[in-house]
């Protein structure tokens, strides 16, 4: 009969396990990164475990911070390619790799198209367009130095997508955003992936100067199918998924976040001139 062996290594013998390396976390450079939509994005990318640089023309009074990590400020006027070039310079000098650009900086107040100024319209093509290209121009000839490449992504708008009435030059500006992003990714792959997220009407400390107070607030949001504003985390979440490696096919695309889109006029009109009608409408009798 054969008894089974055990075998029992002395504690001199035993063989500890080598835990793989750990990969570096990567760095991400968030404009615009210090309020609002930005600073979300900036908290969603250090909760990730992301090294986050955040820049804009001034400091914040607090900076983005989460999970114990806090991003790092640089001024930059992201209207002016030769600081832009300088940014990620730096960025690179303090962290050793650029991995992810989110352009998020840009805007434009209320204006009417017809009476606003050359010089306005102008400047509102520069922060918006020309801008991003700029910096995407600066990481890009980073990345495509990296072994692992990098991610640029676009906050575009769904002002690209649809009329715009009162921010006309903002929405040629993001659909010239979504085009641009077709044609970069096309250039500078396969080492560089370059995305747009564009969102619909978000919910910011900046809301009431579109939609009024509280009340004009909630009406709006009633016009959309998923039943509100989406929220700055919402966009935030969308740019961390674009930037992953569970992304790693998506490029040249638009991801379009609108809670599904903004119900169309006609049927409201619709409904409001069907309502008078209906009320009006003589009875039928049975048998008449």
């Amino acid at each position: 009969m054969i008894h089974p062996v055990m075998m029992h290594a002395s504690a001199s013998h035993n063989v500890m396990p080598i835990d793989p390396p750990t990969a570096p976390p990567r760095v991400a450079l968030v404009t615009g990164g210090t309020k609002g939509i930005g600073r979300e994005i900036a908290q969603a990318f250090l909760a990730e475990g992301c090294e986050v640089v955040v820049c804009a023309r001034n400091a914040p009074a607090e900076l983005p911070a989460a999970a114990g990590r806090q991003a790092q400020f640089l001024s930059c006027d992201v209207r002016e390619a030769e600081a832009l070039k300088a940014l990620v310079a730096q960025v690179v000098q303090g962290h050793g790799r650029l991995d992810v650009l989110v352009n998020n900086a840009g805007g434009a107040p209320m204006a009417s198209a017809a009476t606003a100024s050359p010089r306005f319209h102008e400047g509102v093509l520069r922060l918006n367009l020309m801008g991003p290209l700029h910096a995407a121009q600066a990481a890009n000839a980073q990345m495509q130095q990296q072994a692992e490449g990098g991610v640029i992504v676009f906050i575009g708008s769904i002002s690209g997508l649809r009329p715009s009435p009162g921010t006309a030059a903002y929405g040629a500006a993001k659909a010239a955003v979504i085009s641009l992003v077709s044609s970069l990714a096309v250039e500078w792959a396969p080492k560089v992936r370059v995305v747009a997220v564009s969102p619909g009407m978000v919910l910011t400390e900046q809301s009431h100067l579109h939609y009024g107070n509280d009340e004009g607030i909630a009406a709006v949001a009633a016009t959309i199918p998923a039943g509100r504003l989406a929220t700055g985390a919402d966009v935030a979440n969308a740019c961390v998924w674009v930037a992953s490696p569970q992304a790693s096919y998506f490029s040249g695309g638009n991801l379009v976040l609108h809670g599904g889109g903004e119900k169309p006029a006609f049927l409201s009109a619709a409904a409001t001139a069907a309502s008078p009608a209906a009320a009006h409408k003589p009875q039928e009798t049975p048998g008449g």
